[in-house]
């Protein structure tokens, strides 16, 4: 690392060279591209062009949403998706990313949105030599027994250099000396261990230290090289050096054994005799520290002991260096390796990822739609780190693998239908074929958005509503309601009413109604006499885009109030009061019929049914009333004594809930026979006249009345016909006209029998409660159902 502030003039190259390799494995779902670049490369500078190798336009990028994937920490890349170049963000040293590995890879996670596509993009960081060898002491001090046989082996520390392949250390150079050379053991991965041979017997009283200098240069160019000092000082005695009995130690275990499990037993023997024959084991002195955290050796048995957690993820292959010493004044030591292979057992559940998620898909998204991806894996090995991927639940989504291993799209099976089921936890199953197997589960919420394909609907079809004539213009009078079984603007409904000019109906003008709540408003008061019975439709729209809309028909029924007061039709109103003068023989007897009284009134049932009294008279016991056909007729006989003329003020007054009244006043003349016969020839010219004035009116009242009535029983007939057999009426016009105008409809609803009546109801029927107005409740005296009964 020391050499980082050379000027570019000592290497024939620049800071950071990028080379650009790239293999595009296109598929439905994904693609793979890789790029090289030298580690230490400035910021800013250019990896590659990410939308030309995927064969994207420079603005594809943007619109499709493209964008790297983070994991646990930030990639030292970006994209800028206006020229496509994916870009260095920070500098890398290869030795921090990824310490000794080679190659030295990033691989990054991509992801094109919209359609949806997953991208892998493989940065391999390449070695430049930045870092000199570097021995972990600056001197080294070897105590070597004079006895020491020519070709003895002494292993001395191994420097250490960050960079790998060619930059790594090449070679050791030992100062020249004509006792020792030194000799590289190459362990594989970068990893060379100098050993110092003697190549000639040392003799202490010649020499008792020798002072050597070791130098190890990588393969750069220029060469970096880094160098230790080795004293050498020369002990006497101790001549042999500990054997092992075997050439070479390895064994397998599982892992996770328990602490404490033997592992392997090294044995080493020593000719030498004594304390110089005692054999120590220990590991070396290039042991890792990690690896005494794993392993322990006793020094007396030789017996190798797991003390750490074996974790066949984190190593494979252990290799240890073993020592054995004896305990002579100059120890003999004679090193051995050990090689621990791991084997995996099934201790990892799998791991699931969501990729990409839309949490949200329409109700109208096409079957095979794709929902999120999923990529599952599995730490393990072999069968245990195989995952076979499920969806739990019966749901109508599914796994579509991809050509990507261990990759999967969630897709739809089917239609789906917001108004049945408006969300859907989808659990995902990832179970590895371990023995015994695991399995880990993950669960994603799909909300399922509106879309408008529902219709409002209407409460009630047809709406049938009665109003009250005389209402109050301006005021509510009904009101409809719909419903709409979609979701939030297309589920808010607004009002109005059909108005089709080319129909004729120039009633609906007349009614206004609540776009919001369905409230309708009668703008006019209506008038029964003037109109019975109407309909319109309302229309129900929903606000959804494209909108929908639905009608109802709407039947109105007028219903009568007492305003109007009786008309008297004979005799004969003039100034405001209605008067006549009626001459009889005084030689008449009981019962005969002196006149009639004669009145209309335009209401009905109730409001209509006129009832005659006697208000005034001059004598009770001569003249008699009947208070329903208004005939006045003799009680007895006239006598001499009786006055010759009689005042009768009958009263004509209606049965409404506030009764309205009109008078009419009857001069009652006694005449002798004689007078009556000449005054009855001149006297019945003018009645004839005057019942013929009479009859004319009744003709065209009772013609606009029937009129009328015909219409309002059309109407009803029209729409008894459409509704149930429960609800059918028959109507049939009142002959019995006796002075008043009498007519009764009668129709059934459910279990009740219901009567129109006006002006005057038939005498014989029968009242029960829950009768109003002009519409009387009759009890039910059907034999079948449907059967209607006339008055």
């Amino acid at each position: 690392m020391e050499q980082r502030g050379r000027k570019p003039g000592r290497e024939p190259r620049c800071w950071f060279v990028f080379l650009l390799v790239w293999d595009v494995l296109w598929s439905a779902a994904s693609a793979q591209i890789r790029y090289s670049l030298y580690e230490e490369g400035q910021e800013g500078a250019v990896v590659g062009n990410i939308a030309k190798d995927l064969g994207l336009d420079k603005g594809a990028l943007k619109n499709r949403g493209y964008r790297i994937v983070a994991g646990a920490s930030e990639p030292p890349f970006q994209v800028n998706e206006n020229d496509g170049n994916l870009y260095l963000k920070r500098r890398i040293d290869r030795e921090e990313v990824c310490e000794r590995t080679s190659p030295c890879l990033i691989n990054l996670k991509t992801v094109l949105e919209n359609p949806l596509e997953i991208h892998y993009v493989a940065v391999e960081i390449l070695d430049i030599n930045d870092n000199s060898p570097v021995f972990p002491e600056k001197e080294k001090r070897l105590e070597i027994s004079e006895s020491a046989l020519p070709g003895a082996r002494f292993q001395l520390q191994a420097a250490r250099d960050p960079d790998v392949g060619q930059f790594s250390i090449q070679q050791y150079i030992l100062s020249i000396n004509e006792y020792f050379r030194v000799e590289v053991k190459d362990r594989g991965e970068d990893r060379k261990v100098p050993f110092l041979i003697l190549q000639k017997q040392l003799d202490r009283e010649t020499a008792a230290k020798h002072k050597l200098r070791l130098t190890a240069t990588d393969g750069g160019k220029p060469v970096k090289s880094g160098d230790i000092e080795i004293i050498v000082d020369v002990l006497d005695v101790n001549d042999n050096s500990p054997v092992f009995m075997k050439d070479s130690y390895a064994t397998t275990i599982k892992e996770n054994v328990p602490v404490g499990t033997v592992v392997i037993q090294v044995n080493a023997s020593d000719l030498d005799q004594g304390a110089n024959s005692e054999i120590v084991y220990s590991f070396g002195n290039e042991v890792d520290s990690k690896l005494e955290e794993l392993f322990s050796i006793d020094e007396n048995t030789g017996e190798i002991k797991v003390t750490g957690e074996i974790d066949f993820e984190k190593g494979k292959t252990y290799e240890l260096d073993i020592q054995a010493s004896d305990r002579g004044p100059v120890p003999l030591t004679t090193d051995k390796s050990v090689i621990i292979k791991v084997i995996d057992v099934n201790d990892n559940a799998p791991e699931i990822e969501v990729t990409s998620f839309s949490s949200f898909i329409k109700e109208d998204s096409k079957t095979g739609t794709t929902v999120a991806l999923i990529s599952v894996s599995d730490l393990d090995s072999g069968t245990n780190g195989k995952v076979i991927c499920t969806i739990k639940q019966n749901v109508p989504f599914t796994l579509s693998p991809s050509l990507q291993e261990n990759m999967y799209a969630v897709v739809t099976t089917s239609l789906l239908d917001r108004e049945k089921c408006f969300q859907y936890d989808v659990t995902v199953i990832a179970k590895d074929t371990g023995d015994p197997p695991y399995s880990t589960e993950k669960t994603i919420c799909i909300v399922v958005s509106d879309v408008n394909d529902n219709s409002p609907e209407f409460v009630l079809t047809p709406y049938t509503f009665y109003i009250t004539e005389n209402n109050s213009p301006g005021a509510v009078v009904f009101s409809v309601k719909a419903f709409d079984h979609d979701d939030g603007e297309n589920s808010v409904i607004s009002y109005h009413i059909l108005r089709d000019t080319n129909s004729g109906n120039k009633l609906s003008s007349f009614l206004n109604i609540n776009s919001e709540n369905g409230d309708i408003l009668a703008l006019k008061s209506f008038d029964f006499e003037t109109l019975k019975t109407f309909q319109f439709q309302v229309v129900a729209t929903d606000s959804g885009t494209p909108p929908l809309s639905n009608n109802v028909t709407v039947n109105v029924f007028i219903l009568d109030q007492n305003d109007n007061a009786p008309v008297i039709l004979y005799p004969l109103s003039s100034n405001g009061s209605a008067e006549g003068v009626e001459e009889i023989p005084r030689n008449v007897n009981a019962g005969h019929l002196v006149t009639k009284v004669r009145a209309y009134d335009a209401d009905i049932g109730y409001n209509g049914w006129l009832l005659f009294s006697l208000q005034e008279v001059t004598d009770h016991s001569l003249f008699g009333l009947d208070r329903y056909t208004g005939q006045i007729r003799t009680l007895r006989s006239f006598t001499e004594t009786d006055e010759a003329e009689h005042k009768l003020v009958i009263l004509v007054k209606d049965n409404g809930n506030v009764s309205l009244s009109a008078t009419a006043t009857v001069i009652v003349k006694l005449v002798e026979p004689k007078e009556a016969f000449a005054a009855s020839d001149v006297k019945s010219a003018a009645k004839i006249d005057e019942e013929d004035n009479v009859t004319f009116y009744l003709m065209i009242t009772l013609g606009a009345v029937s009129l009328l009535f015909l219409i309002s029983v059309i109407v009803l007939i029209a729409m008894q016909c459409s509704k149930s057999a429960d609800y059918t009426s028959k109507y049939l016009q009142e002959t019995n006209y006796d002075g008043t105008l009498c007519q009764s409809i009668q129709y059934r609803s459910g279990d009740k029998r219901y009567m129109l009546v006006g002006p005057r109801m038939s005498i014989g029927s029968t009242i029960v409660p829950g009768s109003h107005a002009n519409t009387l409740v009759l009890p039910d005296r059907r034999r079948t159902s449907g059967e209607v009964r006339h008055i």
